[in-house]
């Protein structure tokens, strides 16, 4: 009796973690498939239903949503600035070193209360080597202007499109929109599509929502 309670036991064992391997399996797929959703809503501009998917993703496999920062920048122009914040601050704890991490939770609360606090608040970062990324970082601190992240930046592609882009959101955040504008149509044009990747897609988003007035 007591080997057949035994064996019984350790056949449950196996099929509970069969069980068990095929749910995650099955989650990690179903996240896989919701990323690419979020991901296609938000380059068509659907910023609740890329959102919704986005949250689907960290819901189904939370152990990878501090990883999710294109989530964080969906929640920013979905108004959900709190949250914004939050997923910024844990996308930290996996990517210490990213300018581009710091500058995106300076806005998030910089929306949700002030520049100032926004100042206050803002995330230590390690070395990043991108060009103009250091820049980038002082001026979100107020300590360089924008015309030197420009400069730094030079004619290449990739790192013009760069300084164009957090220029222009810097300056949203100042309320400066006229300049602004100039510097997010500068990031959304066209011959930047391959040095911006999934951020040229944040530039042409941020450029149409700006237009719109939102």
């Amino acid at each position: 009796m007591r080997c057949a309670t035994l064996a019984w036991m350790r056949r449950f064992l196996a099929l509970a973690a069969m069980f068990a391997f095929v749910a995650e399996t099955n989650a990690q797929s179903a996240a896989q498939r919701a990323l690419e959703l979020a991901m296609a809503h938000f380059q068509g501009g659907r910023i609740a239903e890329s959102v919704a998917a986005f949250d689907t993703v960290a819901r189904l496999v939370p152990d990878e949503a501090p990883y999710l920062w294109q989530r964080g920048i969906a929640l920013y122009y979905a108004g959900r600035y709190r949250d914004c914040r939050a997923q910024f601050e844990s996308h930290r704890t996996v990517n210490p070193n990213d300018v581009e991490n710091a500058a995106w939770h300076f806005l998030c609360v910089a929306r949700a209360e002030s520049v100032e606090k926004a100042r206050a608040a803002m995330l230590p970062v390690g070395p990043d080597a991108r060009v103009p990324m250091r820049q980038v970082y002082q001026m979100f601190q107020g300590s360089l202007s924008p015309d030197k992240v420009l400069a730094v930046a030079g004619a290449g592609a990739e790192s013009e499109f760069y300084a164009h882009l957090y220029i222009g959101l810097y300056f949203e955040a100042l309320g400066r929109k006229a300049d602004a504008l100039a510097h997010i149509r500068a990031a959304a044009a066209d011959r930047y599509a391959t040095a911006g990747g999934y951020m040229h897609i944040v530039a042409r988003a941020h450029l149409t929502i700006f237009q719109r007035g939102g």
